[in-house]
């Protein structure tokens, strides 16, 4: 199994969707398509929390001020499934390990285990 969930309009995503060959991955535009419950817990399932998911770097992070906000795993979750900006991206399945966000060693990890 390989999936793939990113932004079109992230120039991030689109870059690291060039650098990894994802012929064989189902990718899923979450604006377009955001994501459902059942992805969102197979995403939970392998990352082992919804905040490992949670983009806190989201402008509507920012502007609800959630980082003065105590937030539960419950509302992670709900977030989540609410508004597709909340999901850090891109994320991607390849078997059982999923890699989330952009940072060079989760880029570098995901190159790791394609190769």
């Amino acid at each position: 199994m390989k999936k793939g969930y990113f932004l079109q309009t992230c120039d991030t995503c689109k870059r690291i969707l060039k650098e990894v060959n994802t012929d064989d991955f189902e990718l899923q535009e979450i604006k377009s398509n955001p994501i459902n419950a059942t992805q969102l817990a197979e995403m939970y399932a392998l990352s082992g929390s919804y905040e490992n998911l949670f983009n806190k770097r989201a402008r509507l992070y920012k502007s609800l001020d959630l980082k003065n906000k105590t937030i539960s795993e419950t509302n992670y979750k709900q977030y989540l499934l609410d508004e597709y900006t909340f999901l850090k991206r891109p994320v991607f399945i390849v078997d059982n390990d999923i890699f989330i966000g952009n940072s060079k060693p989760v880029v570098a990890a995901l190159k790791v285990k394609l190769s």
